[in-house]
């Protein structure tokens, strides 16, 4: 080797590590999560919208790190939560339901906000519309049209009597009060009365029960909302204490015993709010993602309470089931 090569080398050796270092650092994304509920209401759903993420490349630890908020049942906590958010000024903010965008909303114009499984975000006035969101919003949607009055039905099969029913939601919710709105036009096509009743926390709940037994309530049922998932425990009990048919929300109201669960499936709403998130972050505009759908609708039926309940299930319902519960 001669001199001109060796002297090459040593040169090339002093500059490589000036370089390395002179290279920029990796960006690293911070993400804001706001929940209305308590922490563990909504555990297993965050981790399945942070393990999507991680699957698509943003991996926490090392391309993002994770500010999480949580109002525990207080939805007047929600704007001071999302302006705490907003000064830490994170990426995007990832909001589970209506309130806490809304919340989102008043907080920042600028800021990419996502919201998982609003029932209705242009009747709550998040969107402008599902294709044309405008504006720092997007996000999915789990709410169709048809699931109030698919869950009216289901109340009279297993129990034909019953007239006079109630939806048990969290009433400040514009999104649950939309909701309500389509479930009792299907409720007046049927012939049926019902009503909305507050169960955002157990002041409100305790009222709501009394009511239901008061009014003579043949059946009730469950909203989607986190806030009411808390309380999950007390609404089985209660519809098993009063020998009521109920009609729920969300799965796990029927893992706790309750008798029927009609519902978007919950867990493909954080799995398609990760992926709007990821492309948000490589650079593409809320206003340009349209919210998705995520329609898809499970039955988990639970025959163990129907059986306490003296309810005699018609075999139709049970071949539509998805899951059944023995």
């Amino acid at each position: 080797m001669n001199r001109r090569s060796v002297v090459a080398i040593t040169l090339a050796t002093l500059v490589l590590p000036r370089t390395l270092l002179a290279q920029p650092a990796k960006r690293v994304y911070r993400v804001a999560i706001l929940d209305d509920a308590v922490e563990n209401a909504r555990a297993h759903m965050w981790q399945v919208f942070r393990k999507r993420l991680a699957e698509l490349g943003v991996v926490e630890g090392r391309d993002v790190v994770y500010e999480a908020r949580y109002a525990r049942g207080a939805s007047e906590r929600l704007p001071a939560l999302a302006a705490e958010l907003v000064a830490l000024k994170p990426d995007i903010v990832v909001c589970a339901g209506t309130p806490p965008t809304s919340a989102a909303m008043k907080a920042t114009s600028s800021i990419p906000v996502v919201f998982v499984g609003s029932g209705d975000p242009v009747g709550s006035g998040l969107v402008a519309s599902l294709a044309r969101p405008r504006g720092n919003v997007t996000g999915t949607s789990n709410q169709t049209a048809e699931i109030g009055g698919k869950q009216i039905e289901m109340l009279r099969e297993l129990s034909p009597a019953a007239i006079r029913l109630a939806y048990l939601a969290n009433a400040s919710n514009k999104a649950s009060v939309a909701v309500f709105r389509q479930i009792e036009e299907h409720a007046r096509a049927m012939n049926v009365t019902i009503r909305m009743l507050d169960g955002r926390q157990r002041i409100e709940l305790e009222r709501s029960f009394e009511t239901i037994r008061q009014e003579r309530v043949q059946g009730f049922i469950v909203s989607t909302t986190g806030l009411l998932l808390e309380h999950r425990d007390q609404i089985v009990h209660f519809a098993a204490r009063e020998k009521l048919p109920a009609v729920y929300g969300r799965r796990e109201y029927v893992d706790a015993g309750g008798l029927l669960s009609y519902a978007a499936d919950v867990e493909i709403g954080y799995l398609r709010s990760a992926d709007l998130v990821h492309r948000i972050l490589r650079g593409a505009k809320p206003a340009d993602l349209p919210v998705e759908q995520t329609g898809k609708v499970k039955m988990v039926l639970n025959l163990k309470t129907a059986r306490a309940l003296g309810i005699t299930v018609p075999q139709s319902l049970r071949l539509r089931a998805d899951e059944v519960i023995e």
